[in-house]
């Protein structure tokens, strides 16, 4: 069994993969759902985001589909005391913004969807300038002591903006950010690494990267001239037009066959080997999709491996 981690300086015990909910009732409908969260939980799995945009873009839905259907798969199983739940707000269609008020009928809205009294980590899904950072963090402190949120953490935020937010909350003695959700992978590192990582590091915050298989591409499955049926072909398939992602899929290949993984499973052992990084996010539509992500907590690269794919993604 995979040993669990600690997330940041917080209690909470989470496994290396998070598994990403974002395509719950959009791409899979809640039966699919349901067997992903049922087999994910099964070999161990106990970390799964969300956010209450997910998935607003979709055609006739509103946003809020994918906590409804973790809600229900939790009320059904009876799991709540076995997972930790993250999910955002920010970015839903109905409460747009980190204005204070905006951030305590998100969470309200979130914790109906979601049939549970707690949210275990709670993201800023967007920062929004527009709202002084003390306003935002005394909000979120307030969401945490009245018992709503256990954790409160940020995602697309500036180094900046970051690092006054936890200077407000040490100062002020409010509940501080445990962890911080980047875009970042081995096509996209930019983004994550530099100040952001280092305000990160400084402060002991727990990175759990999105797009950490940059929308399908570090599958695999993604070759010159393959046709990939999946609504997320094209934003994967952008990478195939870049010399850094050739060079990627040519080492990650190399890398899969000497442990005989699968290329999706070493992707993700890069991430998690990465300073700051506490779990990496990944979803699966379908249950078949879940052993090669979950195989990150038992794949460990060697130092010559991890140098390969950091130099191939230079």
């Amino acid at each position: 069994m995979t040993s669990l981690r600690t997330l940041g300086a917080s209690e909470l015990e989470v496994h290396p993969l998070a598994l990403g909910a974002n395509v719950f009732g959009w791409t899979a409908d809640e039966t699919a759902s349901f067997a992903v969260l049922d087999a994910y939980t099964a070999a161990g799995g106990n970390f799964i985001d969300t956010a209450d945009s997910y998935s607003a873009w979709v055609e006739g839905n509103s946003g809020g589909e994918s906590e409804t259907v973790i809600g229900n798969w939790l009320a059904s199983r009876g799991r709540r005391d076995d997972v930790v739940i993250a999910t955002k707000a920010g970015a839903h269609p109905d409460h747009r913004g980190l204005a204070p008020a905006t951030l305590v009928a998100a969470a309200d809205d979130s914790l109906r969807r979601l049939r549970t009294d707690h949210i275990d980590l709670f993201y800023t899904h967007f920062d929004d300038p527009s709202v002084p950072v003390e306003d935002i963090v005394g909000a979120l402190d307030g969401l945490v002591r009245a018992g709503k949120v256990r954790h409160v953490a940020a995602s697309n935020i500036s180094p900046e903006r970051l690092q006054e937010s936890l200077d407000v909350a040490d100062r002020e003695g409010l509940a501080r950010y445990v962890a911080l959700q980047p875009h970042y992978n081995l096509v996209s590192r930019d983004t994550y690494e530099g100040p952001l990582q280092e305000v990160a590091s400084r402060s002991g915050l727990a990175a759990v990267p999105y797009y950490a298989l940059a929308a399908g591409f570090l599958t695999g499955k993604y070759r010159p001239g393959a046709q990939v049926d999946s609504p997320r072909a094209q934003g994967a398939g952008r990478h195939l037009d870049t010399e850094r992602g050739l060079r990627v899929l040519e080492a990650l290949d190399k890398v899969a066959a000497a442990h005989g993984a699968e290329v999706a499973t070493v992707a993700l052992a890069w991430l998690a080997a990465q300073p700051t990084v506490g779990a990496p996010i990944a979803s699966a539509r379908t249950v078949e999709q879940l052993p090669a992500l979950l195989a990150v907590g038992e794949l460990r690269l060697t130092e010559e491996e991890l140098a390969l794919l950091t130099t191939a993604s230079a």
